[in-house]
């Protein structure tokens, strides 16, 4: 169970401290009704509090309400709002514990982007089936949205929330970027201009649009005003959600969490980089600051790495399970990414260390800016932070093979609320044909987990939805089948 906790004063998370969940009367007591507001006055706002993404790029929240207007007009068209409630790594549980608690908060925020730019649905994208969907649902019931709300489920994948893979999503398709730029202000969801940002974003905006810029702005910093949520790991392994001001010390932050700054803090997670203890404990909550030393705040991952583990151990965990979430689509995802990572089992353990830490050094100068999206750009920047901020390790790896500590596997590859994510249903199914299967036999060697073959070749295939780790086999046995006979259809 995740915990949480803040710094004063306390926004995002009001009402949490009397009951589990905050329902729609409960919401309506602790932040008052919905203000109404013209586009211009909350673009206006936007700009004044400077409101980033809290989903990691922190692209300005302004710029894209007036393009996604701008585009409708140009094309006379409507518009969609796309919340990003996907949160898709697993070290990440700040949207979830959004949705799953303060859901109000969401809606507000995405239904006041909708009414300002005449929308004609806001989608809500989850990929939680449990607590958090669930919340969600009840949440639209609650404040009588049906009509236009739509809560859409998609794939747990890595990927599923960059921004092209979760419209493909939403549009029916499967959790894979495009491979070119697609602005999704222009060309969106069924097509039109659609506002895309992340759960906390829409609770952020909401809040803003109550309390105004100047009241929003009262706390943090005065380039990055207001509060921001953060994932926050115990040395135990175990989550914390954190709100706090910006501009507040990072160890404070992690002391309310009974955490110290271990042997290095992954900041801003899997696409994040880590800093060293004494980078750590001067640092302070804000994205200047955390550029500044060395590492970008991202989507709000505050990771301190336990001093009795072996670090290259627990970050070669995590870089398989980067290289696992390929979408397959381009060869720096799906054939350099799990090279490093094998590269980087060899050098944790102990394997021919030498040998995984030169492979490592061709791949950080070879995969970067050749991919489809960010994932490999990103899953690179860890890999080589990781190298460089536990530099003796790696010596000592190289000298004497380990560094004498255990791997614990406490930085998760599982997400906490999906324990058995791994094997949990992708909501895609893989289906025959039979009018075009010539019982060529290449799918059983393209996607072994999922295809038996029989005597005589022809393929034998569960019917059930095909598990998330095996989504990028099966979409690599429809696209070489020779006849033509496979297609992954969406079942939820």
């Amino acid at each position: 169970m995740t915990e949480f906790g803040y710094l004063s004063p306390v926004r995002l998370l009001s009402g949490l401290d009397r009951r589990p969940r905050v329902d729609f009367a409960a919401h309506q007591e602790v932040h008052g009704p919905l203000p109404a507001g013209s586009l211009d006055d909350l673009v206006a706002a936007a700009k004044k509090v400077d409101l980033r993404g809290r989903g990691g790029a922190a692209f300005p929240f302004a710029r894209k309400l007036t393009s996604v207007a701008s585009a409708a007009r140009s094309r006379d068209c409507s518009t969609v709002v796309l919340v990003n409630a996907t949160e898709g790594e697993p070290a990440s549980t700040k949207d979830h514990f959004l949705l799953a608690r303060t859901p109000h908060l969401i809606l507000d925020g995405a239904v006041l982007a909708a009414r300002a730019l005449g929308a004609r649905q806001v989608v809500v994208a989850v990929t939680d089936r449990g607590q958090a969907r669930r919340s969600i649902r009840a949440a639209v019931a609650e404040g009588g949205l049906a009509d236009l709300v739509r809560v859409a489920s998609v794939p747990e994948r890595f990927v599923t929330g960059e921004s092209g893979a979760l419209v493909s999503c939403v549009n029916g398709g499967l959790p894979l970027p495009p491979g070119r730029k697609v602005r999704t202000s222009e060309n969106g969801v069924g097509g039109l201009p659609t506002l895309l940002s992340n759960a906390e974003t829409f609770a952020q905006f909401a809040l803003l649009a109550r309390l105004g810029p100047d009241r929003y702005a009262a706390v943090g910093t005065p380039d990055e005003p207001g509060t921001v949520l953060l994932t926050v790991w115990g040395t135990d392994g175990q989550p914390n959600v954190v709100e706090t001001p910006t501009g507040v010390p990072l160890v404070q932050v992690l002391n309310l969490c009974d955490a110290g700054v271990g042997q290095g803090v992954l900041i801003g997670g899997y696409h994040g980089m880590w800093l060293a203890p004494e980078a750590a404990a001067s640092a302070r909550v804000s994205r200047a600051d955390m550029e500044k030393a060395g590492s970008r705040l991202g989507a709000g991952v505050i990771l301190p790495l336990n001093p009795q583990v072996c670090p290259l151990g627990e970050a070669a965990l995590v870089a398989a399970y980067l290289g696992a979430e390929s979408s397959g689509q381009c060869g720096p995802c799906r054939l350099g990414l799990p090279a490093m990572a094998q590269a980087f089992g060899l050098l944790a353990s102990g394997d021919r260390p030498a040998e995984g830490l030169e492979a490592l050094r061709r791949g950080v100068q070879t995969v970067p800016g050749r991919g489809a999206c960010n994932h490999p750009d990103g899953s690179v920047g860890f890999i080589e932070s990781t190298v460089t901020t536990f530099a003796q390790d790696v010596e000592a790896h190289l000298a004497h093979g380990t560094c004498g500590r255990p791997v614990a596997g406490l930085m998760p590859v599982v997400r906490q609320d999906a324990p058995d994510a791994e094997a949990e249903a992708s909501s895609v199914r893989l289906e025959v044909d039979w009018t075009r299967c010539a019982a060529h036999g290449l799918c059983g060697h393209l996607a072994p987990g999922l295809v038996q073959l029989d005597e005589n070749g022809y393929p034998i295939i569960a019917d059930a939805d095909v598990p998330h780790r095996l989504v990028s086999e099966a979409q690599e046995a429809v696209e070489k089948c020779p006849a033509l006979a496979l297609r992954l259809i969406e079942t939820d």
